[in-house]
């Protein structure tokens, strides 16, 4: 919990700071301005002020006179409430600060979806148009999900992976221009992963070879990167071909 540890960070630095000063004063409540004699003194400063400038945020408000009173309590055992309640309070305000930073995401993957909308709509229906298309050309197969496949060639294994398995696979894939996007056999490593971490086209797909096959794969968007695709490698609403050789189960 970040805000819960940044936090009884904070009460450290200021808690040493206060003993310090305390013992510096020149009269009674008045601290005595801080003197950076040594390297050590500057980073110990540098490193309060950074703290404290990642504290300035509206659903924080540090009250500087209230947590210099919370530090005297402490330091004599005194506090106003038990420590069960003061993580509490610092854990629903963290969980404040998690639902406003999903919120913000939120806004920004609208808006950024909103802003692609030409696009997704423009690949969907080439998309739907290629999927069409390719369904009726000899030797493709389309399962209940719109994944469709075709054998390029056959190996001798009889054992085809789980879901839950290891896989380890040589792979191309190319967008529908042809780009190919990312390749295990340009980089001359095979590629090992749990089939189900993988987008979905992959999951079912894999499960219908056996070990030495080799298929192609035209995965639609939805079984793939979705409507929002990945970075700047996979464009929004695309469909996706792969061709894909299991070489193993992985034990």
């Amino acid at each position: 919990m970040k805000v819960l540890k940044l936090l009884v960070l904070t009460l450290m630095l200021f808690s040493v700071a206060f003993a310090q000063n305390k013992k510096q004063s020149t009269k009674k409540g008045t601290p005595a301005p801080v003197v950076l004699k040594t390297q050590a003194d500057s980073i110990s400063y540098a490193i309060g002020q950074n703290i404290y400038g990642s504290l300035k945020d509206p659903l924080i408000q540090i009250n500087l006179d209230v947590l210099i009173a919370s530090l005297k309590d402490a330091a004599v055992e005194k506090p106003l409430f038990p420590q069960e309640k003061t993580i509490q309070i610092l854990t629903e305000l963290n969980t404040k600060m998690q639902e406003r930073q999903a919120a913000v995401q939120k806004a920004a993957e609208e808006k950024k979806k909103a802003e692609m909308a030409p696009m997704i709509e423009k690949n969907k229906k080439e998309g739907t148009a290629f999927l069409e298309e390719n369904k009726k050309k000899e030797g493709v197969v389309t399962t209940a999900s719109g994944l469709q496949y075709k054998i390029l060639s056959k190996g001798t294994g009889e054992v085809s992976p789980k879901a839950t398995d290891k896989v380890k696979v040589h792979y191309k894939g190319t967008l529908l221009d042809g780009k190919v996007f990312d390749s295990s056999y340009e980089r001359n490593q095979p590629a090992e992963f749990p089939l189900n971490q993988v987008i979905k086209g992959w999951t079912e797909g894999l499960q219908l070879m056996h070990v030495g096959d080799k298929f192609q794969f035209f995965i639609p968007y939805e079984l793939a990167y979705g409507e929002m695709g990945r970075g700047e490698t996979i464009p929004p609403a695309t469909v996706l071909t792969f061709e894909v050789e299991l070489l193993d189960i992985v034990k």
